[in-house]
């Protein structure tokens, strides 16, 4: 038994419950995936396997066995999705960073708490903001933090004992104003406290507490004549209000939100991520998802808005996003994609920052081709020996089945790709027979007449397809046109992709391995492909006609096999019966050698 009827066989005994499936190759997990019916969920990628595309056909071709976990509801197996992919890693599932890398800050859970950032969350009672992001964000928060409370940063153990016993003395942070000495019972535990709270409002994104507290302090200061201190207090208010102002973006009755947009290209998906409190946004990531297989936008936002909230430690009971139809198994949380007001003017900020991502990363990749068709078309210029950067390159190519049809193709690229609106297609009008020299001549002196009178710009480089003769006929051409000196030409032989320079009797040979070459070896055999589908068009419309087309019973199809494998009908005359039964079977070589009166 294959592997395929193994697992074949397997499928038919996969449970329709909820859960997830795992596919693994030789070597251990390659895909992990969640389904609320785990048996018409894996039946689908064997009995639609000629919908999928070619990322999905490797997969299936790689799976050696199947295990499934069956879980109660498709909640649990979102989760249980989630948590096998961070383990395993499948190299066909989308992954997304581990949230225990993100950065946190924390309060701590003792006399005097300290606030510090931390990667490592610990069960010790601490509590826990986050995670941010980015570094960055989270320590621009914890300046701020610093700057409006004086907060110890000590690690001693600042019980009421040991600070009666006189134990620690103030150090430098007292002196220079960051602290005011608790270790020496020069700060109350009521007011340190009372800072404490606010800062826990401010990093939960409501800094209306904080601000009465400053304007408060600020105006009693103030009645005293105070005015140094009330200055100070100013400063931190002012401070507060700079950095909500840079956060607000919505009104402040929007509370407790997630915001999720995508949006993708053929190969990437871009998502953008706010987490929003009290009408500011208190975290924002933006992330770029290779696609895997056959994800949808609204598969991967799902899978996303699970994950992140997961990471973000979310619990906002709304979510907003730019796609309808996402599903998930979250209670009492509602799914929207609104059309007006702040919310979808919430979403629209979301949605720009995607796709700010999306043409940064695109401009980024474009850049990166436009820098390697420049390195490409200069190794040309430098290996043809040409005075231009051959930026604009045209090839000519013929093509003629036993004489008939003959018709010719022209290829154009521009700055190293293939700019097919301006491909062309040539019956051959002038020629008589199969002479591919006089086809060449005629099809290069109708291009760049037509291109004169036009006024059209010449290219810096033409290719004939062929040796010294297809060469010869495309320089006499451009010769007689008069523009034989304003455009570099050569020709390329097939056999040993050797390069013809008019007047030169020994052809150049460049390096197989060089870029220039496989250009060259591009463009040819794309104007090859192109004139004989144009040929072949023809010859399918009934325009084929040769002696073996009149023989009853022996289609066009039968007649073009023999003739492109031996060239001519006198070949296919001299072959026997076993080579022809070898060729197209026995009934048809009876035909044949009828007809040749050998039967």
């Amino acid at each position: 038994m294959t592997v395929e009827e193994q697992i074949r066989e397997q499928i038919k005994h996969l449970p329709h419950r909820p859960g997830i499936y795992k596919f693994y190759d030789d070597k251990g997990i390659i895909y992990v995936g969640k389904a609320i019916d785990i048996r018409k969920r894996v039946s689908s990628y064997f009995n639609r396997s000629t919908q999928h595309n070619k990322k999905t056909k490797k997969l299936i071709s790689q799976i050696q066995r199947i295990e499934f976990t069956i879980v109660d509801n498709e909640a649990d197996a979102f989760l249980l999705e989630n948590n096998l992919i961070k383990q395993h890693q499948p190299k066909y599932n989308i992954l997304l960073k581990d949230g225990k890398t993100y950065p946190y800050l924390v309060i701590t859970n003792e006399r005097f708490p300290r606030i510090f950032s931390t990667r490592n969350k610990i069960n010790d009672g601490s509590r826990y903001f986050g995670p941010y992001p980015t570094g960055t964000s989270m320590y621009v928060l914890l300046e701020l933090i610093r700057s409006l409370y004086p907060l110890r940063t000590c690690s001693y153990n600042l019980s009421q004992a040991n600070i009666d016993a006189g134990k620690f003395k103030v150090c430098l942070e007292y002196h220079i104003g960051n602290c005011k000495g608790p270790c020496e019972n020069l700060y109350s535990e009521e007011e340190y406290n009372q800072h404490i709270q606010q800062i826990r409002n401010i990093l939960s994104g409501n800094l209306s507490i904080a601000k009465t507290y400053f304007k408060e302090r600020m105006s009693e200061a103030a009645a005293d004549y105070q005015y140094e201190l009330a200055h100070q207090y100013k400063q931190k208010l002012d401070r507060l209000e700079d950095f909500q102002a840079k956060s607000t973006v919505v009104s402040h009755t929007l509370t407790n939100i997630d915001v999720f947009t995508i949006t993708s290209n053929e190969k990437c998906a871009f998502v953008n991520y706010l987490k929003v409190m009290n009408g500011s946004i208190i975290a924002t990531q933006s992330l770029e998802l290779q696609k895997k297989l056959e994800e949808t936008d609204q598969d991967i936002l799902a899978s996303i808005i699970m994950q992140l909230r997961q990471e973000f430690e979310s619990l906002s009971r709304e979510i907003i996003v730019n796609v309808p139809d996402i599903e998930l198994p979250l209670e009492n949380v509602s799914i929207t994609v609104p059309q007006i007001g702040d919310k979808k003017k919430l979403l629209n900020l979301s949605l720009k920052n995607a796709l700010y991502l999306r043409k940064e990363k695109e401009s980024m990749q474009d850049k990166s081709k436009d820098s390697n068709e420049v390195r490409i078309m200069e190794t040309m210029k430098k290996d043809l020996r040409l005075t231009e950067l051959p930026k604009h390159i045209e090839c000519f190519d013929n093509s003629n089945f036993q004489g008939d049809n003959p018709v010719a193709s022209m290829v154009c690229f521009k700055n190293a790709r293939p700019s097919k609106k301006d491909y062309r297609h040539f019956h051959i009008k002038t020629v008589v027979g199969p002479d591919d020299f006089a086809s060449m001549y005629e099809v290069v002196t109708r291009r760049y007449r037509r291109l004169l009178d036009e006024g059209t710009p010449l290219p810096q480089l033409i290719i004939v397809d062929g040796g010294k003769g297809q060469l010869g006929m495309g320089v006499k051409a451009l010769k007689d046109l008069g523009i034989y000196s304003q455009v570099a030409i050569v020709g390329i032989a097939k056999r040993l992709e050797e390069i013809f320079y008019p007047g030169d009797t020994l052809p150049l040979y460049i390096d197989k391995k060089s870029e220039s070459l496989r250009l060259i070896q591009r463009i040819r055999n794309e104007a090859h492909r192109f004139a004989i589908t144009f040929h072949r068009s023809l010859r399918d419309a009934g325009t084929l006609q040769t002696e073996l087309t009149q023989i009853k019973g022996l289609g066009p199809a039968t007649a073009e096999k023999l003739l492109t494998k031996f060239k001519s009908v006198k070949k296919i005359a001299e072959l026997s019966q076993q080579e022809l039964e070898a060729e197209v079977g026995k009934s048809k070589a009876k035909l044949l050698l009828n007809h040749f009166g050998k039967a």
